[in-house]
């Protein structure tokens, strides 16, 4: 499969860090939307009073997550890297490529499902960890992957190496794959429940879905991430959702007891 960067980047520094462009790309879209007010989980007021960290720090903690994220990158593309330059290599077919995606898919989901949960079960690790991302109870964009520095690494930047290894996908593939699963989890926090929007119509884990986790209700569910909420079914942990009006005109996830 021929892609644009063939011939002046490597697959492995695009596998390092176009994820990391598509996310402020992405958030910097939903950012400078023009008000979407009726279609906010959250008023623009209750974003202000309830969240308790500021944009500033959101921003350097993000970027300090980046940083370690590409470090691990490019140290796992060149543990894993074959003689010669990846892009003269074979690559998988088509068929192969989607089947390798959709293992990266669900080895990622039950890696971040039992990592996050567990940082709610253990007092110590949600108190000291966990809780810099719960900072923020109105989830937005640019946000979504503010964590402590431990949780960036154990939860997003270990568990997209062990989705990459266990589904043995080239670096090829896994631009495509980081790439997406970084766009999904900025959509998951960006508050906006937007009609015709493909990740509210394909996949039941979505903005509406991970607001009832920051949700003071939520902690105790849905921990699925990103992209299926398969754990939480199986294990007891899902908290199904109802979108109502707000007073104000806007949209409000109200969980709804199984």
């Amino acid at each position: 499969m021929m892609v644009f960067w063939e011939g002046y980047v490597s697959d492995e520094m695009m596998g390092t860090f176009a994820p990391l462009i598509f996310y402020w790309i992405y958030a910097g879209i939903y950012h400078l939307l023009p008000p979407l007010d009726r279609y906010r989980l959250h008023s623009r007021k209750e974003e202000e009073l309830r969240n308790l960290v500021s944009l500033p720090t959101v921003v350097k903690g993000v970027l300090l997550q980046q940083a370690i994220q590409a470090v691990v990158a490019i140290t796992l593309f060149t543990m894993t890297s074959q003689t010669g330059d990846s892009q003269t290599l074979p690559q998988d077919s088509f068929i192969t490529q989607t089947g390798k995606f959709l293992i990266g898919m669900l080895v990622m989901d039950t890696w971040q499902y039992f990592i996050h949960r567990y940082m709610h079960i253990n007092k110590f690790l949600y108190r000291h960890v966990h809780s810099y991302h719960h900072k923020l109870v109105v989830p937005y964009a640019f946000g979504a992957l503010y964590n402590h520095p431990l949780e960036a690494l154990l939860l997003d930047t270990v568990g997209g190496a062990v989705s990459f290894l266990l589904s043995g996908m080239t670096p090829r593939t896994s631009v495509f794959f980081f790439s997406f699963a970084t766009i999904k989890t900025v959509d998951d926090h960006s508050g906006l429940r937007l009609p015709g929007n493909p990740f509210h119509i394909f996949f039941h884990n979505n903005a509406a879905y991970h607001d009832i986790h920051h949700q003071l209700h939520g902690t105790k569910y849905n921990f699925s991430q990103p992209f299926f909420v398969t754990w939480d079914k199986l294990l007891g942990t899902h908290m199904p959702f109802t979108l109502e009006k707000r007073v104000d005109g806007g949209l409000e996830a109200r969980p709804v007891k199984d």
